[in-house]
């Protein structure tokens, strides 16, 4: 197992893509890459050859550039093998329990529908990285367009069982508008508050608040958070199965 070295490219208005060098091989993926011109700029200025695609899930700000970056340098393209038919160039199909190596690095891969029907996430443990895609968020998840309330539950509380140490690349830059809901259905969480702070003077100075951490986001954010009392009492499902406050708070988030 390896290290990887890994570079955050910020494209579009709020997408971020990532490219993951193993430092041993010099194999290098882009995780969701949504355009193309970006990539290839960071490649070069990285001295870094691309040799796979990393996809979570089809949308098109996460394959856009699929078939570009493949024809320009033949790398391998890795996606969901639930959604295999609308993955632009897919080689390899992969799956829940699967793990796939960049060069000397693994990744384990998780299955985490809801967003879409099929979903991947990839955690490099030695790198304690987790590309997640658009299932989680810092301060939020992903809206609930393919799948169901339960399935992004499941999918989220499969992340969770994860080490506090992990780093969450996800794939937006979402984090401040996530974060004044989040303090809008947990108004007693003292750490949201501190948090919320930090994350306001990160982006007044044009700063990432991504990558997150995630037992900070099992400190903060709402979706994470269903044993709350203080989130169970404002949804007003005090006592309620755990996903069902969840699927209460997304709704929620949905019409904020």
């Amino acid at each position: 197992m390896s290290q990887l070295e890994i570079h955050q490219i910020p494209v579009l208005s709020d997408n971020y893509v990532y490219l993951a060098h193993d430092l041993e091989t010099g194999k290098t993926a882009v995780i969701d890459p949504a355009v193309g011109g970006p990539v290839i700029d960071a490649l070069a200025a990285k001295g870094w050859t691309l040799s796979h695609i990393l996809n979570t899930h089809h949308h098109a700000d996460h394959t856009g550039a699929n078939l570009e970056l493949k024809q320009l340098t033949g790398c391998t393209i890795v996606g969901p093998k639930a959604d295999r038919d609308r993955i632009p160039g897919i080689d390899v199909e992969v799956a829940d329990g699967d793990t796939y190596q960049l060069g000397k690095a693994t990744a384990q891969v998780f299955d985490v529908p809801g967003h879409t029907r099929g979903h991947n996430a990839y955690w490099f443990e030695e790198s304690d990285a987790l590309f997640c895609g658009d299932t989680l968020f810092a301060l939020g998840c992903g809206r609930v367009f393919e799948g169901t309330h339960k399935q992004m539950w499941t999918s989220l509380s499969k992340l969770m069982n994860l080490p506090d140490a992990t780093r969450i690349y996800c794939a937006h830059e979402y984090t401040q508008s996530n974060g004044r809901f989040a303090l809008s259905v947990e108004p007693g969480n003292q750490d949201l508050v501190k948090r919320m702070a930090e994350v306001d003077q990160l982006r007044r100075q044009g700063l990432p608040t991504v990558p997150s951490t995630l037992g900070v986001e099992k400190a903060t954010n709402p979706f994470l958070r269903p044993t709350s009392k203080n989130l169970q009492q404002t949804v007003g499902l005090v006592g309620a199965e755990l996903v069902a406050v969840f699927a209460e708070t997304r709704m929620r988030k949905d019409n904020f």
